[in-house]
């Protein structure tokens, strides 16, 4: 063994490597290493053995530290610490790539023509599936109906999924196939934490909200392993080739996290995957049955589980204080009850498992905060590291408590610009104060973990970056930002995506930042987004990313692993 030398390097050299170990060395324009003490380097050298970091510095410094090293020369490029998307659905992305696309459809027609251009690829008799229809961007905002469907598809059963993945629109004849499985959708009733949109005589309309949406999907024949590792792998590949270097897969069942061990096994993972388990079902129960889990590789593990409390806003299924503004009969849903959840977060708790719980309303979100408060008690203060999903619209009175409880809010900055045209008609003129409040936030000291919500928003973490510092749509509107009080700096964006996301993820140990004895997890960009104009964010290139200091998806090249 051997130490390298660190002549003229602002970090000690920590690490001892074996003589015959093969040193990388990157020189770039710029490596933002987010560091507090060496935010900038111009080269970073790594151990090809271990995948971790050496040191950073100076060009001039490393070549001399490392005269033998096989050196990769990127002229002007930028390079920054992996990124992480803090919240997303790898699987449900992969079944998404291989449905109809309905994202940004501009009216009920429009959904109708790709659907028909999509049939064609189906054989008969076999269920139509999309997703992305979002009746808040179309002409007619009212829900749509199976009565829209039945005369271009009046065999053919159809579930379309809306974009937030929390409505399912149907055709008559998928409503048949449901009533002919014994679930009858007529009547006065409603089924817990879901609403079935009904017509005058009580028939269904076609539109199924939250927790009612399993009485159709769960008719549609399940994939085979074949297509699910397919799908999967095809998820994957679109992470990798926008930049992601890490996910946090929000929902994963039993038999998703096998798949996933599996492909990490034969080394298919090319990205990081903390996966949270899906509720209170059987994936918790192995966690509280064997510990948390950790596949050897270092790209796999679940340590997590993510809990439902309310709908989605877009769907006016979001459990609010007070009613809707523009429906105001409606207070929204609570897809879990409060005693149901508490029972949960208990059980997670005593297994020592992070607990993550979607909230959108303000009353969903004080619920979680609530039973957070009320589990956590006197070690609240402990390094729990406990979250909550979006936390969209929360009362101003409520925002504090997530740093007086240590609570991690991760959200999704595309969903403001994907939302700013309609949200505050839900809410109104006082409740949007809390609604998207990055800002606010961290102002008051609680930590922010930002991702997409993949397949709900775009598999791409530039976007996120735009959305957060410009809070306009990609055409520049409106102009100065949408509460442009609440945009993130570069900087904050950048962390949000990186160092704050592997810290709630409890990896920052391993992963968000380039620095000796971290993992070289990185991106190469074509140019630097600290110093370019923030409208420019979403137009970044990625030229290459790397993971273990290994390429897993280079330009103009098929991607590996």
């Amino acid at each position: 063994m051997r130490r390298i030398a660190c002549v003229a390097l602002l970090l000690p050299c920590l690490h001892v490597i074996p003589a015959q170990a093969e040193v990388k060395l990157l020189v770039a324009d710029t490596i933002r290493t987010g560091d507090a003490v060496q935010p900038v380097a111009g080269a970073m050298a790594w151990d090809s053995d271990t995948g971790r970091v050496l040191q950073v510095g100076s060009a001039e410094a490393l070549r001399k530290a490392y005269p033998q090293a096989s050196a990769l020369e990127l002229g002007g490029a930028t390079v920054v610490p992996g990124l992480i998307d803090a919240h997303a659905h790898i699987m449900g992305l992969g079944n998404t790539l291989m449905q109809a696309d309905l994202t940004g459809a501009r009216n009920r027609g429009e959904v109708l023509e790709r659907l028909k251009a999509f049939e064609k690829t189906l054989a008969p008799g076999e269920w139509l599936l999309g997703r992305g229809w979002d009746q808040n961007r179309w002409d007619n905002t009212d829900f749509p109906t199976a009565a829209d469907l039945d005369a271009a598809f009046p065999q053919r059963p159809l579930y379309l999924e809306r974009v937030d993945g929390h409505a399912g629109w149907v055709n008559t004849a998928a409503i048949r196939v449901a009533e002919k499985a014994g679930k009858s959708l007529s009547g006065d009733w409603q089924p817990e934490g879901g609403r079935i949109l009904r017509n005058a005589d009580g028939s269904p309309s076609g539109v199924l909200v939250d927790g009612a949406a399993a009485l159709v999907y769960d008719q549609i024949p399940a994939q085979d392993d074949a297509s699910r590792e397919k799908r999967l792998q095809a998820a994957l590949q679109a992470a990798v080739s926008n930049g992601l270097t890490g996910v946090h897969d929000m929902g994963v069942s039993r038999e998703d996290l096998a798949l996933m061990k599996r492909l990490a096994d034969q080394g298919k993972l090319p990205l990081r995957i903390d996966a949270y388990a899906d509720g209170n079902n059987e994936a918790l129960e192995d966690l509280c049955k064997a510990g948390l889990y950790a596949h050897p590789g270092g790209r796999l593990e679940m340590r997590g589980v993510k809990l439902y409390m309310d709908g989605a806003l877009g769907s006016r299924g979001a459990a609010l204080l007070t009613a809707y503004s523009d429906d105001p009969h409606n207070h929204g849903l609570l897809m879990t009850s409060p005693e149901a959840f508490e029972v949960a977060v208990r059980k997670a708790d005593g297994c020592k498992v992070q607990v993550a719980t979607h909230a959108i309303g303000d009353r969903g979100n004080r619920i979680v905060l609530d039973t957070y408060e009320k589990v956590l008690g006197a070690h609240k203060g402990d390094d729990h590291r406990w979250r909550v999903e979006h936390s969209q619209v929360v009362a101003l009175e409520d925002i504090p408590r997530f740093a007086k409880l240590g609570v991690i809010a991760s959200m999704q900055p595309t969903h403001a610009t994907s939302d700013m045209g309609w949200a505050e008609q839900r809410v109104g003129p006082e409740r949007i104060l809390g609604a998207y409040a990055w800002q606010r936030f961290l102002h008051s000291g609680a930590r922010l973990a930002l991702g997409s919500d993949f397949p709900v928003e775009q598999v791409d973490p530039r976007l996120g970056l735009y959305a957060a510092v410009t809070r306009q749509d990609r055409d520049g509107q409106p102009p100065g930002g949408w509460q442009p009080e609440q945009r993130l700096s570069a900087a904050e964006a950048l962390r949000g995506f990186t160092s704050d996301a592997a810290w709630a993820g409890h990896d920052e140990a391993q992963v968000g930042r380039l620095v000796p004895g971290l993992r070289a997890d990185f991106v190469v960009l074509d140019r630097d987004p600290l110093k370019v104009a923030a409208d420019q964010l979403d137009d970044l290139k990625v030229l290459s990313t790397w993971v273990d200091g290994e390429p897993v998806y280079k330009a103009g090249e098929a991607s590996g692993s």
